[in-house]
């Protein structure tokens, strides 16, 4: 049995799944957890990938491994490859000015869009960087080379030595990649930075970034008999969930995790010169258009801590309550917002009565103030997709899951409980050793069909509280 690694470096964990290279069956597996906050220390990610490791048995039989992580981070290294400050993460909106100059300048949003596929907001990297460049320009100074998380993670297992790599699907999401044309904008980069400083080279969906050489969070590793694993590539998150779940053309991902997410895979780049749906590229050379919003499992997290129960409690009290709340509609707006661009909005609620003054109304309101912020995602996409496949931790509370089909207005597939990302990256270091012009066809598991009666009603009014702020 051939073994591969895929690792999910999320904002919240660490996961690790090993795989079989053929059939995809997990063998094994192992998480440990992220610090809190809204930038990191990178460190605290390799000391995490060690402890994930560890948990899931090593990696001393595995042929090849491949790192997925966050999405948009800001990594800055100096000359020595040594970190220049934390981290600013996908979810720091401090860079929101930022981004709204770097769009004016450039001449507005379908300048942006035309250019990299998609329109800054604060999470993405090149307007963290403008920030950096405003507020600590020692430290700009100080950077000679920037990279991603997943990047600067798959640097470190080779044994940070060597040209920095990354994936087009994470370059997509800098700001200064193009997906259309497969080249980056130093322009752009110039423009937020005040300074062109070294970038990863963009690897294609099966190229190798070079050999395992490092024992994470700790020493370097011995070369097994066999010789080192093959890092793959790697990607972002999102990518690597379309991986794992197995999506084609044609459908349409709704991912309910730390932030929301819809996508969906395309052979063709995309442009949205409102800036609601970011032109992604995907891991496999093809396109992923997506939706992403700040606010969405930790909206059930919140409520349910309001609430003082769990959130297996949450849920049956969503349940017990009528759909539509009794009019009782949460605008889910507790991070601010990225999608609607509202780096400074707070969460509100609407229609509150004495006949809605009950826990369970306020768990269901909260439920269906989440997804209908997920349902404006996925109608920003435009599609008509052949499937909706609903994932990502919320997705495993059954109240979510019988509640979506009736605000999405239609039949939605929730795969089997996994660890999607990790999984992906696991399918593309199987991919990166069996080589072909697709990924292997691995056994995502039945999905269940969740049907309910679409209430237009919860969309409507939860358009109409949104629009009152």
């Amino acid at each position: 049995m051939t073994l591969v690694a895929g690792v999910d470096s999320s904002t919240q964990s660490c996961k690790v799944v090993v795989r079989d290279t053929e059939t995809g069956a997990l063998v094994r597996q192992g998480r440990a957890a992220h610090p809190e906050g809204t930038e990191v220390d990178p460190e605290a990610w390799w000391t995490a990938l060690g402890e994930a490791v560890a948990r899931a048995g090593g990696l001393d039989d595995v042929a090849a491994v491949s790192v997925a992580a966050q999405q948009h981070g800001m990594v800055c290294l100096d000359e020595s490859g040594n970190v220049v400050r934390k981290a600013l993460l996908w979810n720091d909106t401090r860079s929101a000015r930022a981004a709204v100059d770097l769009v004016d300048e450039l001449g507005g949003p379908a300048k942006w869009a035309e250019a990299v596929g998609s329109v800054p907001v604060a999470s993405f990297t090149v307007s963290k960087l403008r920030w950096l460049a405003e507020h600590e320009p020692d430290n700009a100074r100080r950077t000679v080379s920037v990279c991603l998380p997943h990047d600067w993670l798959t640097w470190r297992l080779g044994g940070a030595s060597g040209e920095i790599a990354t994936d087009r699907g994470d370059a997509s999401g800098t700001g200064y990649w193009s997906p259309a044309a497969g080249e980056y904008r130093t322009d752009l980069l110039q423009a937020a930075l005040g300074s062109v400083p070294g970038l990863p080279r963009v690897l294609g969906p099966r190229e190798s970034a070079g050999e395992l050489r490092a024992r994470p969070g700790g020493t370097d590793a011995a070369a097994p008999a066999r010789g080192p694993a093959l890092l793959a590539p790697g990607t972002g998150d999102n990518m690597a969930a379309a991986l794992g779940v197995g999506a084609r053309p044609g459908d349409v991902v709704v991912s309910i995790g730390t932030s929301g997410t819809a996508f969906a895979v395309a052979e063709r780049p995309n442009a949205d010169p409102t800036g609601a749906v970011a032109g992604f590229a995907d891991a496999t050379g093809r396109f992923l258009p997506l939706v992403c919003t700040l606010n969405a499992a930790r909206v059930l997290d919140a409520a349910a801590r309001l609430l003082g129960v769990d959130l297996d409690r949450l849920g049956e009290l969503a349940l017990s309550a009528p759909a539509g709340a009794g009019g009782l509609v949460c605008v889910p707006y507790l991070e601010g917002e990225r999608t609607p661009n509202l780096p400074d909005a707070t969460g509100s609620l609407h229609g509150l009565t004495l006949a809605t003054s009950t826990p369970a109304h306020l768990a269901r309101a909260a439920v269906e103030g989440m997804l209908c912020h997920l349902a404006d995602a996925f109608d920003a996409l435009g599609l008509d997709p052949a499937r909706v496949l609903l994932i990502g931790g919320g997705a495993r509370s059954e109240a979510v899951r019988r509640i979506a089909p009736a605000v999405f207005g239609r039949p939605v597939l929730v795969p089997e409980p996994g660890e999607y990302v990790a999984d992906g990256a696991a399918r593309q270091a199987a991919w990166l050793l069996a080589g072909g012009d697709e990924p292997p066809a691995w056994e995502t598991g039945r999905a269940g069909r969740y049907e309910a009666d679409a209430v237009p009603e919860i969309r409507t009014r939860y358009a109409e509280a949104r629009h009152q702020g």
